[in-house]
């Protein structure tokens, strides 16, 4: 298993990119600092790793056991990348991806995908796939929109924060996205995790919901991460009742504005081939400033 500070001197084996002398370690709380500036690069993009810093208030390994990599030249930090359930790259370079991929297989951890910049994140894939982990799915443009103003629609006044009373309703509609999205259902490491991430959701304030007459969940969405910088739009979900009506837009209208009470920013990423969703985000006013990419395992 990975040492949580043993460092490895990076090989050319390991990275072609990467300098003689870089070296990969697991940060720890001394390099909280050094993390956020390097986070506060790019406040959109780092958004998940800002999000947690937030909270956490530490680099330092998580109870869980999701760890930070940190990519090192002498004592500069040169950039990062989570590695939880997933890998999330911070400010990492194609050319040190190998280096982080190497750093991660030698963990023995299985990640369910990787997913930020797009150059980065393919970089690390085939670093990966070299080393014999295969995906399942690359989805290798996914537009990184944000929206920084007023939203130019009308927003639905029916999109309201989710309540736990209301818990048993969400939690489906949840679930269905998941799906949908990722292809299997999320209660496959079963359902406990996955309540209690809703239900943190729900408590945090980032759940947005809209239940109809019948109670069932119309539209959902969450604010998957927060910053006073900037929220991170996720799990954007419409009852299939309810599609092609032309309501998403007025729904996503009303995300921005709930949003905006949280931080000035808002951002969500999209996968190039949703036209549909594409084309509500740009009535909203979203606009693209970076391209993201996922890889699923």
């Amino acid at each position: 298993m990975l040492s949580r500070v043993a460092p490895w001197l990076a090989s050319r084996r390991d990275g072609a990119g990467a300098a003689a002398g870089t070296t990969v370690r697991v940060l720890t709380g001394s390099d909280t600092g050094a993390l956020l500036d390097l986070a506060r690069q790019d406040a959109v993009a780092n958004v998940f790793i800002l999000s947690h810093l937030e909270t956490a208030g530490t680099a330092s390994p998580t109870a869980g056991g999701a760890s930070i990599f940190g990519v090192f030249d002498g004592d500069a930090l040169l950039g990062a990348c989570w590695a939880g359930a997933n890998l999330v790259p911070v400010q990492l370079d194609p050319d040190l991806a190998s280096v982080v991929a190497g750093a991660a297989h030698r963990s023995g951890r299985r990640y369910a995908s990787i997913f930020g910049p797009s150059g980065t994140v393919l970089a690390l894939h085939a670093a990966l796939e070299r080393l014999g982990h295969s995906a399942q799915e690359i989805r290798a443009d996914q537009p990184l929109l944000t929206i920084d103003g007023p939203p130019d629609i009308e927003p639905n006044p029916a999109l309201g924060f989710g309540q736990l009373a209301d818990f048993d309703r969400i939690l489906p509609a949840c679930a269905a996205m998941f799906e949908e999205e990722v292809g299997y259902s999320p209660y496959l490491g079963g359902r406990d995790y996955y309540s209690r991430r809703v239900k943190g959701l729900i408590r945090a304030g980032h759940s947005l919901v809209h239940l109809g007459t019948d109670g069932e969940v119309v539209f959902k969405a969450e604010l998957g991460a927060v910053t006073p910088e900037v929220t991170q739009v996720q799990g954007v979900w419409m009852n299939p009742a309810y599609r092609g009506l032309g309501l998403s837009a007025g729904y996503m209208a009303a995300v921005v504005l709930h949003a905006q009470t949280l931080a000035p920013v808002t951002s969500l990423y999209v996968n190039d081939f949703n036209t549909r969703a594409r084309a509500s985000y740009e009535r909203v006013g979203f606009h693209q400033v970076g391209t993201f990419a996922t890889v699923l395992f």
